[in-house]
């Protein structure tokens, strides 16, 4: 059974490329035929807990299992020997292509992974949910703000008041984000996140990349003073190399 985008595909672009650049053979006209996924591990590359993390989160991505690549030579400076696990990747062919680049297929909006990704990691009781989405109507932050909350966890929302109470919710129960937190910050942005206007092609550069970061940046820096008036160290990693390989031992999985 042909997908939404191969139908699409044949009824429209087909005809129209063929009226458009002349093609006489059906061969000749550009189709996709595969699509690569692939995630580096960077300094993770020596933790296999992290290894598999990244295999089962690209398998819930893409929703077939990626193979393990290997580093083709040793980098001295990099600290890479050859063979070594550097990452995953996966390929999509087939109906697979077509699934992953339909929009209304899109992985943030579909309901029911949340609990695929809450399973990866090794999650505590006393973890903190900071759920970020500038619509906040999308199956999957919703699920995962559910998901949590059902569990015990605190959960803070950072999204657009403006843009979320403008817009449907996605979500099967109708709810929005915001619903679901303890704690909800606006990030001001406006409806549809862009904010200049340019000439012609409507407005550009989205601001809740921005305003997201200082958020979450700020209250890093809040966590750090409060901890620090409690005489307490905040686990950062400084550059230090024993005191970061400690930290990384001690939050292995986790990070």
């Amino acid at each position: 059974m042909a997908t939404r985008i191969k139908e699409k595909y044949l009824a429209e672009a087909v005809p129209a490329l063929q009226q458009k650049f002349g093609y006489k053979n059906v061969m000749e006209i550009p189709r996709l035929e595969k699509i690569v996924i692939n995630m580096g591990l960077g300094d993770c590359k020596d933790n296999a807990k992290a290894m598999e993390m990244a295999v089962n989160e690209l398998t819930t991505i893409a929703g077939q299992k990626p193979m393990v690549t290997k580093a083709k030579k040793s980098i001295a400076n990099f600290k890479v020997r050859e063979g070594m696990n550097v990452g995953a990747k996966v390929t999509l062919r087939g109906a697979r292509v077509e699934e992953f680049m339909d929009k209304k297929n899109i992985f943030e909006r579909k309901p029911g992974v949340a609990g695929k990704l809450y399973e990866l990691y090794d999650i505590k009781p006393q973890d903190i949910f900071i759920v970020i989405s500038n619509s906040g109507i999308n199956g999957i932050v919703i699920d995962i703000a559910d998901l949590a909350k059902k569990n015990g966890h605190k959960v803070i929302i950072i999204t657009s008041m403006k843009h979320t109470l403008a817009e449907a919710s996605r979500h099967p129960s109708g709810k929005k984000l915001y619903e679901f937190g303890n704690v909800v910050i606006d990030n001001c942005g406006p409806h549809g996140d862009a904010l200049l206007t340019t000439p012609g092609i409507g407005k550009v550069t989205a601001v809740s990349s921005i305003c997201n970061n200082v958020v979450a940046q700020t209250m890093v820096l809040d966590v750090i003073e409060k901890l620090g008036g409690q005489g307490i160290e905040a686990p950062v990693l400084t550059g230090d190399k024993d005191h970061d390989d400690k930290l990384k031992e001690h939050y292995k999985g986790r990070i």
